[in-house]
């Protein structure tokens, strides 16, 4: 419905960009998950190439990217909850956010997530399975319900709603980083964070991140073309822009705002499959929270490893759970519900601090290709510079797109990573390693710049009290980030880690080898 609202039929095309963005993200990371398939490898990895204060900002946005993400599911299953219990939620400015009720509802699933962490985090590994195989299938039953029913290929190409570009390109790559599509398609880093503790890393990492995005990228493309098909037109009386609450069905006349996909059911008579997405509304986010809770945890633990982090969080219990991190997970989820109370509002955040943590994957693939020319690769990627030049362009376009009310938040809270740092390193400076600034210094222009270009872009267009300068448009805002990109890369090159000392910080990570991981 998001990406809809931001880009009309064209949010197809929306889709499909993501993917390849994401995808090339994807392939740097393959490479480096089975070169050292370590717990929380998006954080140890910038560690070996570039030190300590890379792996440490690089860390910090990855954990809270990561952090956001269990509170998100949360938000995603009260704003279908609310056409039942609708105290939970309400509409402001158009967008579903939490009430005060629902903020304590809301607590109340994080302690649940974090308790299973803590307690049954194994039970609930061999439940996932089940779980992930009952996500796509509804999915599946979905798409095949809506292609059968009302389907009218007008919505995709009427003159009356702006054909099939309604809100032009900016509208298209916009709805990539604000519309929940490159979230959609985050799961890819599972198999990186997770690639210590499963049995045969070589096969299962590259199949776990890039037969993830493939499979992502084929059904959701199938569900935006259903959606928009099984569209009644009275959703369309106000244009694209305003679907989600112009057309009001389902329960008691809930907008379709409050649960998009079993809204459309009810009005199309299709009872069942709205009970079965009221079903899954609470599985399905509960199950990807469970997940989040647990990779948070494991990059804290990997930051604590690093010991740029302090030492408590890699802590584990008799079961081999991180504990301490997962209490943080809890209370900082807990914290992130004020700013951003509702999902779309906190979408955009997860996608950029996502992305721009995986930034430097692909700085460091390159990184230690040179440094270690001669080290086993089981997945090696191919065509040289090319493909970690285009994920970190898509990075860092896609934090752009993202807009600058989103991207000035998310520097906020980087700069306060930055003050926990200095705190962290004046209190136990004796005790930490490194910071090797010279190596990783390359980490501020980046970040400064990124927040520069997205202060002078026009993104979000619609809103006028965003505060950026709109003098970047599309074509002009690409071209900076291309050039930009090309700097930050030769710089990060440039200052990289050399040889021996890459091969101590591998050594003093190594300790924590397959066998030894957190359960």
């Amino acid at each position: 419905m998001y990406a809809a609202e931001q880009a009309g039929p064209a949010s197809i095309l929306s889709w499909v960009f993501g993917a390849i963005m994401i995808g090339f993200i994807g392939l740097t990371y393959s490479e480096l998950g089975t070169m050292f398939p370590v717990s929380g490898g998006v954080v140890r990895f910038p560690h070996f190439a570039f030190g300590s204060f890379a792996s440490y900002t690089t860390g910090w946005i990855t954990w809270l990217a990561a952090a956001s993400t269990a509170p998100i599911e949360v938000l995603a299953a009260l704003q279908y909850g609310s056409n039942y219990v609708p105290w939970l939620q309400h509409l402001q400015d158009g967008v579903a956010v939490l009430t005060t009720p629902g903020y304590f509802a809301a607590a109340g699933l994080m302690f649940l997530f974090s308790l299973i962490n803590v307690i049954g985090i194994r039970w609930f590994a061999r439940l996932n399975n089940a779980l992930v195989w009952w996500k796509l299938a509804i999915i599946c039953i979905v798409i095949v319900a809506f292609l059968s029913a009302d389907f009218k290929l007008d919505h995709f190409t009427h003159p009356a709603q702006g054909g099939f570009l309604p809100l032009g390109w900016h509208g298209v790559f916009s709805a990539i980083a604000t519309a929940g599509i490159v979230f959609s398609y985050l799961g890819f880093r599972q198999g990186v964070e997770l690639a210590g503790e499963t049995d045969n890393p070589q096969r299962n990492v590259p199949i776990a991140v890039l037969g993830s995005l493939l499979l992502c990228a084929v059904i959701y493309i199938l569900l935006q073309i259903a959606f928009i098909g099984a569209l009644p037109g009275a959703a369309l009386a106000n244009g694209w822009q305003h679907i989600g609450t112009t057309f009001s069905g389902g329960i008691e006349g809930r907008a379709l705002a409050f649960g998009p996909l079993a809204t459309l059911a009810m009005t199309l008579g299709m009872t069942w499959l709205a009970l079965l997405l009221y079903v899954d509304a609470f599985v399905s986010p509960a199950d990807t929270g469970l997940i989040y809770t647990t990779v948070t945890a494991r990059l804290s633990y990997a930051m604590g490893r690093n010991r740029n982090a302090p030492a408590v969080l890699a802590k584990v219990s008799e079961r081999g759970v991180p504990w301490v991190s997962v209490i943080l997970a809890f209370i900082v989820g807990l914290i992130f519900f004020l700013p951003f109370p509702g999902w779309q509002k906190l979408v955009g955040f997860v996608t950029s601090a996502s992305v721009l943590s995986f930034g430097s994957g692909p700085l460091t693939m390159m990184a230690l290709r040179e440094e270690l020319p001669n080290h086993h690769r089981p997945f090696r990627l191919m065509g040289g510079w090319m493909v970690p030049y285009l994920a970190f362009l898509s990075s860092n376009l896609i934090v752009f797109w993202s807009g600058w009310d989103v991207v000035w938040k998310l520097m906020l809270a980087v700069v306060l990573g930055l003050v926990l740092l200095a705190l962290h390193e004046g209190l136990r400076g004796k005790h930490t390693p490194r910071l090797d600034f010279k190596a990783g210094f390359w980490v501020l222009p980046w970040l400064g710049g990124l927040a520069l270009i997205s202060w002078l872009g026009r993104y979000p267009e619609l809103d006028k009290h965003a505060g950026n300068l709109g003098y970047l448009h599309l074509v002009s805002g690409v071209a900076v980030i291309a050039i930009f990109s090309a700097l930050i890369m030769w710089l990060a090159h440039s200052f990289r880690l050399r040889g021996r000392r890459v091969l101590d910080h591998i050594n003093q990570n190594w300790a924590d080898a397959p066998g030894e991981q957190p359960g």
